[in-house]
């Protein structure tokens, strides 16, 4: 199956969380589609962003609102009348929901539950993908790839509430959603990686941080493993799986989203790639330390299965570690020199998409 952007050209499409660092990449993508793109969402959660920086909200149309404000949500279904629904909104990093478990679980459960009530209301959508994480699974440590009948159950709050998103979804599809033209998947996405990620506590917007101003690198878990790939890997998959249940509902279900086993990397691995080509690329040397802080749980090793994906929609990432890394470099020394991000971003959707 062949994921073709034409396909969204005119095609009303919502969008939750769409400011975030992937909601960007996929506004992006969409809208050089001529796709009809709403997005509904706080404001960006970092200081700079992606999605102001590349003036995302030009070609779409931007509502700030939280998922957790039913009425408000209700309202924007209404007056868009959307035909695809994809939901990213999330309070999304591990250690945040530590120090916030209330409202990880509000914005992750039950703004699932205002987004899945919404969609039951709207007849316009038949295509509809819930972004959730890998870190759904309960982790066992374990050598090999997790796949979608594992037993759900993430160990912090921030995985635990996106195990119970899946659950709710599921509970949704199967009290109203399977009696409905509505298409209806979950999508596991293993860890992404892009440029334009400003988020703290995540490896490479702090190895970019600590690059531009010449210091060391602080790598807090360098022997965990993570199955790390480009943005555009599973913002191409999501749209795909929303492209081909729009007309075939048997095809919706749960998929797990990730690289082939051999681009599962440990921390370290990564930040050595990052420093062999930061110093390639700039010319300034760079290095990085080992500095665990003490902090709270995270798992240590983490494969995904995608085995399904593969075989029912014939889905394959086209950009390895090594070329993914090459991207976000190109990516950010642009940034930092103050040139056009926005051309850059735009030439690597089309560089993606042509492939």
């Amino acid at each position: 199956m062949n994921f073709n952007l034409d396909f969204f050209k005119d095609k009303k499409i919502l969008i939750t969380g769409h400011t975030g660092f992937k909601g960007s990449w996929m506004c992006k993508m969409l809208t050089m589609a001529g796709a009809e793109v709403t997005g509904y969402a706080l404001e960006p959660p970092t200081n700079p962003n992606l999605f102001t920086l590349c003036k995302i909200a030009d070609g779409m149309r931007s509502v700030l609102g939280d998922v957790r404000d039913l009425p408000h949500l209700k309202e924007v279904f209404t007056q868009i009348q959307p035909e695809i629904v994809i939901h990213m909104a999330a309070q999304p990093l591990v250690r945040e929901s530590y120090q916030n478990p209330v409202y990880t679980y509000e914005a992750n459960v039950m703004g699932t539950v205002n987004v899945l009530e919404c969609i039951r209301m709207t007849p316009s959508v038949k295509s509809v993908v819930n972004v959730t994480t890998d870190k759904v699974y309960l982790n066992r440590e374990w050598e090999w790839g997790y796949r979608e009948n594992e037993m759900l159950n993430g160990y912090d709050p921030y995985s635990n509430s996106k195990s119970c998103a899946e659950l709710v979804t599921s509970s949704y599809v199967n009290s109203y959603f399977n009696n409905m033209d509505i298409a209806v998947t979950t999508c596991r996405a293993g860890n992404v990686i892009g440029g334009g990620d400003f988020a703290s506590d995540r490896i490479l917007p702090d190895c970019i941080r600590a690059a531009a101003k010449g210091m060391d690198i602080i790598v807090r878990n360098p022997f965990s493993t993570r199955p790390y790939q480009h943005v555009l890997e599973p913002v191409a998959a999501y749209l795909l799986i929303a492209q081909m249940q729009y007309d075939k509902k048997e095809l919706a279900g749960n998929y797990n989203i990730g690289p082939d086993e051999s681009e599962c990397w440990t921390t370290e691995a990564l930040v050595d790639l990052f420093c062999k080509k930061w110093e390639k690329m700039t010319g300034n040397a760079i290095k990085w330390i080992n500095k665990y802080d003490g902090g709270p749980h995270e798992a240590n090793f983490l494969k995904l299965d995608c085995s399904k994906v593969k075989k029912v929609f014939g889905w394959r990432a086209k950009w390895d570690i090594d070329t993914a890394m090459d991207k976000i470099i190109e990516w950010s020394e642009c940034y930092i020199n103050n040139a056009d991000i926005e051309e850059c971003m735009e030439n690597q959707i089309m560089e993606f998409c042509n492939l």
